[in-house]
Protein backbone atom coordinates (compact mmCIF):
# COMPACT_ATOMS: atom_id res chain seq x y z
CA UNK A 1 0.00 0.00 0.00
CA UNK A 2 2.93 2.30 0.69
CA UNK A 3 4.65 1.50 -2.78
CA UNK A 4 2.35 3.39 -4.98
CA UNK A 5 2.75 7.19 -3.18
CA UNK A 6 6.15 6.54 -3.20
CA UNK A 7 6.87 5.52 -6.86
CA UNK A 8 4.16 8.78 -7.84
CA UNK A 9 5.97 10.71 -5.94
CA UNK A 10 9.81 9.62 -7.48
CA UNK A 11 8.27 9.98 -10.92
CA UNK A 12 6.95 13.45 -10.15
CA UNK A 13 10.23 14.19 -9.07
CA UNK A 14 12.11 12.88 -12.46
CA UNK A 15 13.22 15.43 -15.45
CA UNK A 16 13.32 13.08 -17.54
CA UNK A 17 10.69 10.55 -16.91
CA UNK A 18 11.04 8.12 -20.17
CA UNK A 19 14.36 7.91 -19.35
CA UNK A 20 14.45 7.50 -15.96
CA UNK A 21 11.84 4.56 -16.29
CA UNK A 22 14.18 3.54 -18.85
CA UNK A 23 17.37 3.01 -16.39
CA UNK A 24 14.48 1.39 -13.58
CA UNK A 25 13.44 -0.91 -16.04
CA UNK A 26 16.88 -2.16 -16.49
CA UNK A 27 18.16 -2.12 -12.97
CA UNK A 28 15.16 -4.39 -12.11
CA UNK A 29 16.11 -6.65 -14.65
CA UNK A 30 19.87 -6.71 -13.81
CA UNK A 31 18.49 -7.07 -9.91
CA UNK A 32 15.84 -10.17 -11.35
CA UNK A 33 18.92 -11.67 -13.39
CA UNK A 34 21.32 -11.82 -9.93
CA UNK A 35 18.10 -13.45 -8.07
CA UNK A 36 17.91 -15.86 -10.71
CA UNK A 37 13.98 -14.91 -10.83
CA UNK A 38 14.23 -13.60 -14.74
CA UNK A 39 11.48 -14.65 -17.45
CA UNK A 40 11.90 -15.56 -20.90
CA UNK A 41 10.46 -13.25 -23.31
CA UNK A 42 6.95 -13.45 -24.36
CA UNK A 43 7.07 -16.38 -27.27
CA UNK A 44 6.30 -15.72 -30.93
CA UNK A 45 4.07 -16.87 -32.93
CA UNK A 46 6.40 -19.75 -33.86
CA UNK A 47 7.30 -21.26 -30.46
CA UNK A 48 6.24 -23.02 -27.75
CA UNK A 49 6.18 -23.04 -23.96
CA UNK A 50 7.27 -26.07 -21.93
CA UNK A 51 7.31 -26.19 -18.24
CA UNK A 52 10.66 -28.14 -16.61
CA UNK A 53 12.48 -27.52 -13.40
CA UNK A 54 15.23 -24.99 -14.54
CA UNK A 55 17.90 -26.73 -15.22
CA UNK A 56 21.05 -25.16 -13.98
CA UNK A 57 20.52 -21.37 -13.84
CA UNK A 58 21.72 -20.07 -16.52
CA UNK A 59 22.14 -16.35 -17.71
CA UNK A 60 19.98 -14.96 -20.32
CA UNK A 61 21.09 -14.28 -23.90
CA UNK A 62 20.39 -12.49 -26.18
CA UNK A 63 20.13 -13.20 -30.20
CA UNK A 64 20.21 -11.22 -33.32
CA UNK A 65 16.52 -11.29 -33.51
CA UNK A 66 16.32 -9.74 -29.86
CA UNK A 67 14.68 -13.02 -28.05
CA UNK A 68 15.60 -13.88 -25.18
CA UNK A 69 15.92 -17.30 -23.21
CA UNK A 70 16.49 -16.60 -19.28
CA UNK A 71 16.71 -19.40 -16.67
CA UNK A 72 15.97 -19.02 -12.81
CA UNK A 73 18.52 -19.43 -10.22
CA UNK A 74 20.10 -23.02 -9.75
CA UNK A 75 18.72 -22.68 -6.30
CA UNK A 76 15.27 -22.15 -7.34
CA UNK A 77 12.88 -24.77 -6.72
CA UNK A 78 9.49 -22.92 -8.87
CA UNK A 79 9.04 -24.22 -12.31
CA UNK A 80 10.71 -21.88 -15.10
CA UNK A 81 8.77 -21.58 -18.36
CA UNK A 82 11.16 -22.18 -21.24
CA UNK A 83 10.12 -21.79 -24.67
CA UNK A 84 11.19 -23.93 -27.32
CA UNK A 85 11.35 -24.05 -30.89
CA UNK A 86 7.82 -25.33 -32.90
CA UNK A 87 8.99 -25.27 -36.11
CA UNK A 88 12.32 -26.13 -38.05
CA UNK A 89 14.58 -23.92 -39.65
CA UNK A 90 14.45 -24.15 -43.06
CA UNK A 91 16.22 -26.26 -45.18
CA UNK A 92 18.79 -24.26 -46.68
CA UNK A 93 21.91 -23.47 -44.95
CA UNK A 94 23.40 -20.36 -44.23
CA UNK A 95 27.20 -19.90 -44.87
CA UNK A 96 28.14 -17.64 -41.90
CA UNK A 97 25.94 -19.66 -39.80
CA UNK A 98 25.23 -23.25 -40.36
CA UNK A 99 28.82 -24.68 -41.16
CA UNK A 100 31.06 -27.30 -38.82
CA UNK A 101 34.53 -28.48 -38.23
CA UNK A 102 35.93 -28.17 -42.29
CA UNK A 103 33.59 -26.42 -43.52
CA UNK A 104 30.97 -28.91 -44.18
CA UNK A 105 27.76 -29.02 -43.09
CA UNK A 106 26.55 -28.51 -39.29
CA UNK A 107 22.89 -29.78 -39.90
CA UNK A 108 20.67 -32.49 -42.03
CA UNK A 109 17.61 -31.26 -42.86
CA UNK A 110 15.31 -34.33 -44.02
CA UNK A 111 11.44 -34.55 -44.36
CA UNK A 112 10.83 -37.02 -41.79
CA UNK A 113 12.95 -38.94 -39.09
CA UNK A 114 13.86 -41.34 -41.70
CA UNK A 115 16.98 -39.39 -42.07
CA UNK A 116 18.46 -41.84 -39.05
CA UNK A 117 18.89 -44.42 -41.94
CA UNK A 118 21.94 -42.33 -43.02
CA UNK A 119 25.51 -43.00 -42.23
CA UNK A 120 26.76 -40.00 -41.63
CA UNK A 121 28.12 -39.23 -38.11
CA UNK A 122 28.79 -36.04 -36.08
CA UNK A 123 25.80 -33.96 -38.18
CA UNK A 124 22.69 -32.46 -36.38
CA UNK A 125 19.14 -33.03 -37.29
CA UNK A 126 16.38 -30.31 -36.20
CA UNK A 127 13.02 -31.48 -35.74
CA UNK A 128 10.13 -29.49 -34.02
CA UNK A 129 9.16 -29.97 -30.76
CA UNK A 130 5.81 -31.24 -31.77
CA UNK A 131 7.61 -33.89 -33.73
CA UNK A 132 9.21 -35.06 -30.91
CA UNK A 133 6.11 -35.34 -28.69
CA UNK A 134 4.63 -37.14 -31.18
CA UNK A 135 7.16 -39.55 -32.00
CA UNK A 136 7.65 -40.37 -28.29
CA UNK A 137 4.49 -39.67 -26.47
CA UNK A 138 5.56 -41.47 -23.56
CA UNK A 139 7.88 -38.45 -22.19
CA UNK A 140 11.31 -37.45 -23.50
CA UNK A 141 14.47 -37.66 -21.22
CA UNK A 142 15.39 -35.23 -19.01
CA UNK A 143 19.09 -34.89 -20.43
CA UNK A 144 17.20 -34.25 -24.07
CA UNK A 145 14.98 -31.76 -22.65
CA UNK A 146 17.65 -29.73 -20.76
CA UNK A 147 19.76 -29.52 -23.88
CA UNK A 148 16.57 -28.58 -25.82
CA UNK A 149 16.42 -25.68 -23.01
CA UNK A 150 19.38 -24.59 -22.68
CA UNK A 151 20.62 -24.01 -26.97
CA UNK A 152 16.69 -22.93 -28.02
CA UNK A 153 16.59 -25.89 -30.57
CA UNK A 154 15.52 -29.12 -30.70
CA UNK A 155 18.31 -30.60 -32.47
CA UNK A 156 20.19 -34.00 -31.79
CA UNK A 157 23.42 -35.13 -33.27
CA UNK A 158 23.80 -38.25 -34.72
CA UNK A 159 27.05 -40.32 -33.35
CA UNK A 160 28.55 -43.06 -34.42
CA UNK A 161 27.95 -45.04 -31.33
CA UNK A 162 24.13 -44.53 -31.93
CA UNK A 163 24.39 -45.76 -35.85
CA UNK A 164 26.38 -48.61 -34.24
CA UNK A 165 23.25 -49.23 -32.07
CA UNK A 166 21.32 -48.75 -34.49
CA UNK A 167 22.67 -51.38 -37.28
CA UNK A 168 22.70 -53.70 -34.75
CA UNK A 169 19.50 -54.26 -35.01
CA UNK A 170 18.71 -53.11 -38.19
CA UNK A 171 20.22 -56.21 -39.21
CA UNK A 172 18.55 -58.14 -36.61
CA UNK A 173 15.24 -57.54 -38.88
CA UNK A 174 16.75 -57.65 -42.22
CA UNK A 175 19.76 -59.80 -42.19
CA UNK A 176 20.62 -57.82 -45.98
CA UNK A 177 21.87 -55.07 -44.19
CA UNK A 178 25.90 -54.91 -44.72
CA UNK A 179 27.22 -53.48 -41.22
CA UNK A 180 30.72 -53.26 -39.24
CA UNK A 181 29.68 -54.77 -36.58
CA UNK A 182 31.03 -58.07 -35.55
CA UNK A 183 28.80 -59.10 -32.98
CA UNK A 184 24.84 -58.38 -33.46
CA UNK A 185 22.98 -58.82 -30.30
CA UNK A 186 19.32 -58.73 -29.65
CA UNK A 187 19.86 -57.83 -26.16
CA UNK A 188 21.93 -54.84 -25.07
CA UNK A 189 22.52 -52.71 -21.79
CA UNK A 190 23.65 -49.15 -22.34
CA UNK A 191 26.33 -48.52 -19.40
CA UNK A 192 29.05 -46.30 -19.63
CA UNK A 193 29.82 -42.56 -17.40
CA UNK A 194 26.98 -40.30 -16.06
CA UNK A 195 25.81 -37.46 -19.12
CA UNK A 196 27.41 -39.74 -21.85
CA UNK A 197 24.46 -39.77 -24.01
CA UNK A 198 22.62 -42.95 -22.93
CA UNK A 199 19.33 -42.04 -22.79
CA UNK A 200 19.61 -39.43 -25.79
CA UNK A 201 20.38 -42.46 -28.10
CA UNK A 202 17.74 -44.65 -26.65
CA UNK A 203 15.29 -41.84 -27.45
CA UNK A 204 16.87 -41.84 -31.09
CA UNK A 205 16.87 -45.69 -31.72
CA UNK A 206 13.00 -45.55 -30.41
CA UNK A 207 11.98 -42.54 -32.56
CA UNK A 208 13.97 -44.35 -35.69
CA UNK A 209 12.40 -47.79 -34.56
CA UNK A 210 9.09 -46.45 -35.14
CA UNK A 211 9.98 -44.43 -38.22
CA UNK A 212 10.72 -47.58 -39.68
CA UNK A 213 7.01 -49.33 -38.64
CA UNK A 214 8.24 -51.43 -35.54
CA UNK A 215 6.23 -51.57 -32.33
CA UNK A 216 8.33 -50.70 -29.74
CA UNK A 217 7.52 -50.47 -25.66
CA UNK A 218 8.86 -47.55 -24.55
CA UNK A 219 9.99 -46.98 -20.93
CA UNK A 220 10.93 -43.51 -20.50
CA UNK A 221 11.40 -43.51 -16.93
CA UNK A 222 12.01 -46.99 -15.42
CA UNK A 223 12.13 -45.83 -11.74
CA UNK A 224 8.20 -44.66 -11.92
CA UNK A 225 7.91 -48.55 -12.11
CA UNK A 226 9.59 -48.76 -8.49
CA UNK A 227 8.57 -45.62 -6.76
CA UNK A 228 5.57 -44.15 -5.98
CA UNK A 229 1.76 -45.03 -6.28
CA UNK A 230 -0.24 -47.79 -3.96
CA UNK A 231 0.73 -50.51 -3.42
CA UNK A 232 -0.48 -53.78 -1.77
CA UNK A 233 0.89 -57.70 -1.77
CA UNK A 234 -1.13 -60.08 -4.37
CA UNK A 235 -2.07 -63.08 -2.53
CA UNK A 236 -1.79 -65.41 -5.63
CA UNK A 237 1.29 -64.51 -6.54
CA UNK A 238 3.16 -63.56 -3.96
CA UNK A 239 4.35 -60.55 -5.67
CA UNK A 240 3.42 -56.90 -4.98
CA UNK A 241 0.76 -54.75 -7.68
CA UNK A 242 1.23 -51.66 -8.69
CA UNK A 243 -2.14 -50.53 -10.52
CA UNK A 244 -1.58 -46.88 -10.86
CA UNK A 245 1.71 -47.43 -12.82
CA UNK A 246 0.52 -50.28 -14.86
CA UNK A 247 -2.79 -48.06 -16.12
CA UNK A 248 -0.25 -45.22 -16.94
CA UNK A 249 2.08 -47.64 -18.66
CA UNK A 250 -0.88 -48.58 -20.56
CA UNK A 251 -2.48 -45.33 -21.56
CA UNK A 252 1.33 -44.23 -22.79
CA UNK A 253 1.85 -47.42 -25.15
CA UNK A 254 -1.66 -47.02 -26.79
CA UNK A 255 -0.98 -43.12 -27.62
CA UNK A 256 1.74 -43.69 -30.48
CA UNK A 257 0.79 -47.46 -30.80
CA UNK A 258 -3.20 -47.48 -31.29
CA UNK A 259 -3.59 -47.87 -35.13
CA UNK A 260 -1.01 -51.02 -34.87
CA UNK A 261 -2.75 -52.54 -31.89
CA UNK A 262 -5.57 -53.08 -33.68
CA UNK A 263 -4.60 -55.01 -36.51
CA UNK A 264 -2.83 -57.40 -33.87
CA UNK A 265 -5.01 -59.99 -32.66
CA UNK A 266 -4.67 -61.10 -29.09
CA UNK A 267 -2.94 -65.28 -28.77
CA UNK A 268 -3.54 -66.12 -25.58
CA UNK A 269 -6.68 -66.57 -24.17
CA UNK A 270 -6.52 -68.07 -20.66
CA UNK A 271 -8.20 -65.95 -18.27
CA UNK A 272 -6.42 -62.50 -16.70
CA UNK A 273 -6.69 -62.54 -12.84
CA UNK A 274 -7.69 -59.80 -10.88
CA UNK A 275 -6.35 -57.64 -8.01
CA UNK A 276 -6.60 -54.76 -6.32
CA UNK A 277 -8.10 -51.84 -8.38
CA UNK A 278 -5.93 -48.40 -7.13
CA UNK A 279 -8.26 -47.69 -3.31
CA UNK A 280 -11.32 -49.81 -4.15
CA UNK A 281 -10.02 -53.32 -2.92
CA UNK A 282 -10.88 -56.11 -4.84
CA UNK A 283 -13.83 -56.86 -7.08
CA UNK A 284 -16.52 -58.98 -5.50
CA UNK A 285 -17.54 -62.43 -7.10
CA UNK A 286 -14.83 -62.61 -9.97
CA UNK A 287 -11.16 -63.25 -9.40
CA UNK A 288 -9.84 -63.27 -13.35
CA UNK A 289 -11.28 -61.77 -16.43
CA UNK A 290 -11.26 -63.46 -19.78
CA UNK A 291 -10.99 -61.81 -23.60
CA UNK A 292 -13.41 -63.27 -26.26
CA UNK A 293 -12.27 -64.76 -29.50
CA UNK A 294 -11.16 -61.96 -31.69
CA UNK A 295 -10.07 -60.08 -29.71
CA UNK A 296 -7.24 -57.33 -30.86
CA UNK A 297 -3.80 -55.88 -27.90
CA UNK A 298 -6.30 -52.86 -28.15
CA UNK A 299 -8.99 -54.22 -26.90
CA UNK A 300 -6.75 -55.88 -24.56
CA UNK A 301 -5.31 -52.65 -23.23
CA UNK A 302 -8.25 -51.08 -23.18
CA UNK A 303 -9.66 -53.34 -20.57
CA UNK A 304 -6.66 -52.47 -18.46
CA UNK A 305 -7.59 -48.81 -18.48
CA UNK A 306 -11.12 -49.07 -17.94
CA UNK A 307 -10.70 -51.96 -14.94
CA UNK A 308 -8.09 -50.74 -12.34
CA UNK A 309 -8.46 -54.47 -11.15
CA UNK A 310 -7.17 -55.73 -14.25
CA UNK A 311 -4.56 -53.36 -14.96
CA UNK A 312 -1.29 -55.18 -13.45
CA UNK A 313 -2.71 -58.87 -14.87
CA UNK A 314 -3.26 -56.98 -18.62
CA UNK A 315 0.48 -55.35 -18.35
CA UNK A 316 1.84 -58.98 -17.50
CA UNK A 317 -0.25 -60.07 -20.04
CA UNK A 318 1.19 -57.80 -23.01
CA UNK A 319 4.49 -58.74 -22.31
CA UNK A 320 3.46 -62.36 -23.06
CA UNK A 321 1.92 -61.01 -25.85
CA UNK A 322 4.48 -59.04 -27.60
CA UNK A 323 6.39 -61.79 -28.02
CA UNK A 324 4.80 -63.39 -29.67
CA UNK A 325 3.90 -60.65 -32.51
CA UNK A 326 5.55 -62.11 -35.64
CA UNK A 327 3.92 -59.45 -38.36
CA UNK A 328 5.87 -56.31 -37.41
CA UNK A 329 9.27 -56.22 -35.33
CA UNK A 330 9.28 -55.69 -31.69
CA UNK A 331 11.76 -53.81 -29.46
CA UNK A 332 11.67 -53.06 -25.96
CA UNK A 333 13.57 -50.01 -24.73
CA UNK A 334 14.05 -49.17 -21.02
CA UNK A 335 15.42 -46.55 -19.71
CA UNK A 336 16.82 -46.19 -16.18
CA UNK A 337 17.31 -49.59 -16.30
CA UNK A 338 19.06 -49.97 -13.62
CA UNK A 339 16.01 -48.88 -10.96
CA UNK A 340 14.99 -52.39 -11.69
CA UNK A 341 17.91 -54.49 -9.86
CA UNK A 342 17.70 -52.02 -6.42
CA UNK A 343 15.09 -51.60 -3.58
CA UNK A 344 11.98 -49.87 -4.77
CA UNK A 345 10.49 -47.22 -2.55
CA UNK A 346 7.89 -49.42 -1.36
CA UNK A 347 7.90 -51.21 2.74
CA UNK A 348 6.16 -53.71 3.84
CA UNK A 349 5.05 -53.88 7.17
CA UNK A 350 6.49 -56.12 9.63
CA UNK A 351 6.23 -55.13 12.87
CA UNK A 352 4.70 -52.54 14.38
CA UNK A 353 7.46 -50.50 14.81
CA UNK A 354 9.66 -51.86 11.75
CA UNK A 355 9.18 -52.53 8.00
CA UNK A 356 11.17 -54.12 5.53
CA UNK A 357 12.13 -52.52 2.14
CA UNK A 358 10.92 -54.11 -1.09
CA UNK A 359 12.80 -55.51 -4.02
CA UNK A 360 11.81 -54.06 -7.54
CA UNK A 361 12.41 -57.98 -8.14
CA UNK A 362 9.22 -58.46 -5.74
CA UNK A 363 7.23 -56.28 -8.35
CA UNK A 364 5.00 -58.21 -10.55
CA UNK A 365 5.62 -55.72 -13.27
CA UNK A 366 9.42 -55.43 -13.12
CA UNK A 367 9.38 -59.11 -12.58
CA UNK A 368 7.62 -59.71 -15.90
CA UNK A 369 9.53 -57.19 -18.24
CA UNK A 370 13.22 -56.78 -16.44
CA UNK A 371 14.74 -60.32 -17.80
CA UNK A 372 16.61 -60.14 -21.04
CA UNK A 373 17.07 -64.25 -21.51
CA UNK A 374 14.33 -64.75 -24.03
CA UNK A 375 14.61 -63.96 -27.41
CA UNK A 376 13.21 -60.79 -27.82
CA UNK A 377 14.85 -57.42 -29.26
CA UNK A 378 15.30 -55.34 -26.24
CA UNK A 379 17.55 -52.60 -24.81
CA UNK A 380 17.95 -51.19 -21.74
CA UNK A 381 19.74 -47.95 -20.50
CA UNK A 382 21.67 -47.36 -17.32
CA UNK A 383 20.90 -43.81 -15.51
CA UNK A 384 23.60 -43.35 -13.39
CA UNK A 385 21.81 -39.72 -12.24
CA UNK A 386 19.07 -41.30 -11.09
CA UNK A 387 20.62 -44.54 -9.43
CA UNK A 388 19.46 -45.55 -6.28
CA UNK A 389 22.34 -47.93 -5.89
CA UNK A 390 25.03 -49.53 -7.13
CA UNK A 391 24.95 -52.99 -9.28
CA UNK A 392 27.15 -55.65 -9.37
CA UNK A 393 29.29 -56.21 -12.88
CA UNK A 394 26.58 -59.51 -13.64
CA UNK A 395 23.44 -58.55 -13.25
CA UNK A 396 20.35 -61.57 -13.07
CA UNK A 397 18.23 -61.97 -15.73
CA UNK A 398 20.02 -60.37 -18.09
CA UNK A 399 23.35 -61.91 -20.56
CA UNK A 400 26.54 -61.84 -19.60
CA UNK A 401 27.57 -60.38 -23.24
CA UNK A 402 24.42 -57.63 -23.32
CA UNK A 403 26.71 -54.66 -21.43
CA UNK A 404 28.19 -52.11 -23.44
CA UNK A 405 29.76 -49.35 -22.62
CA UNK A 406 28.41 -46.09 -24.67
CA UNK A 407 31.43 -43.50 -24.74
CA UNK A 408 31.90 -39.78 -23.89
CA UNK A 409 31.91 -37.98 -27.41
CA UNK A 410 35.47 -38.37 -28.98
CA UNK A 411 37.44 -35.34 -29.83
CA UNK A 412 35.25 -34.81 -33.54
CA UNK A 413 32.30 -34.80 -31.78
CA UNK A 414 33.35 -32.75 -29.58
CA UNK A 415 34.17 -30.47 -32.29
CA UNK A 416 30.89 -30.95 -33.89
CA UNK A 417 29.28 -29.93 -30.67
CA UNK A 418 31.15 -26.30 -30.08
CA UNK A 419 30.34 -25.49 -33.53
CA UNK A 420 26.94 -26.13 -32.89
CA UNK A 421 27.14 -24.13 -29.49
CA UNK A 422 28.60 -21.19 -31.61
CA UNK A 423 25.97 -21.67 -34.19
CA UNK A 424 23.15 -21.43 -31.13
CA UNK A 425 25.47 -18.07 -29.55
CA UNK A 426 26.26 -20.03 -26.64
CA UNK A 427 29.88 -19.77 -27.25
CA UNK A 428 30.38 -16.12 -28.85
CA UNK A 429 31.59 -16.51 -32.56
CA UNK A 430 34.44 -13.76 -31.63
CA UNK A 431 35.85 -15.72 -29.06
CA UNK A 432 35.55 -19.28 -30.25
CA UNK A 433 39.25 -20.54 -31.07
CA UNK A 434 40.67 -24.08 -31.64
CA UNK A 435 42.58 -23.54 -28.63
CA UNK A 436 39.52 -22.74 -26.99
CA UNK A 437 37.15 -25.57 -27.61
CA UNK A 438 39.42 -28.18 -26.76
CA UNK A 439 40.17 -26.72 -23.40
CA UNK A 440 36.47 -27.34 -22.81
CA UNK A 441 36.54 -30.84 -24.14
CA UNK A 442 39.41 -31.76 -21.91
CA UNK A 443 38.40 -29.98 -19.37
CA UNK A 444 35.09 -32.14 -18.90
CA UNK A 445 36.49 -35.33 -20.43
CA UNK A 446 34.05 -35.34 -22.96
CA UNK A 447 30.95 -35.14 -20.73
CA UNK A 448 28.28 -34.02 -22.48
CA UNK A 449 26.11 -31.86 -19.96
CA UNK A 450 30.03 -30.48 -18.47
CA UNK A 451 31.12 -29.09 -22.15
CA UNK A 452 27.31 -27.33 -22.00
CA UNK A 453 27.90 -25.31 -18.70
CA UNK A 454 31.63 -24.44 -19.72
CA UNK A 455 30.96 -23.30 -23.37
CA UNK A 456 29.19 -20.34 -21.52
CA UNK A 457 32.67 -18.98 -20.07
CA UNK A 458 34.25 -19.41 -23.39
Amino acid sequence: MLLRPLLRRAAAALPDQPAALASLLLASRSYAKAKGGAKPASSTSNRGKVRAKDPRGGASADDADGDEFAAGGAGDDLDAEFELPTDPLPPTYDPALDVGPGGRPLFAFTDTFGSFAHRNANVYVDFTLDEWNAMLSEGLPAGMMKEFQETRRCAVMVRKSFLDLRDNFRRIVDPSVTTNLKDIKKQIVLDGPRSCGKSIALAMLVHWARTEGWLVFYVPQGKDWTHGGFFYRNTYSDFFDTPIQAAKILQDFLKYNETRLLQLPCQIFEPIPLGEGAGVGKMKGADTVEMPEGSTLYDLIQTGITHTHASVGVVVRLRKELSLVKDVPVLFAIDQYNSWFTFSDFQEPVTVRSCRPIHAKELTMVNAYRSMLHNDMMVGAFSHSTAVGKLRQELPDVPSDARSMFPRYTLEEAETVCHYYMRQKIIRRESFSEEKWKKIYYLSNGNGSEMRWLAAFV
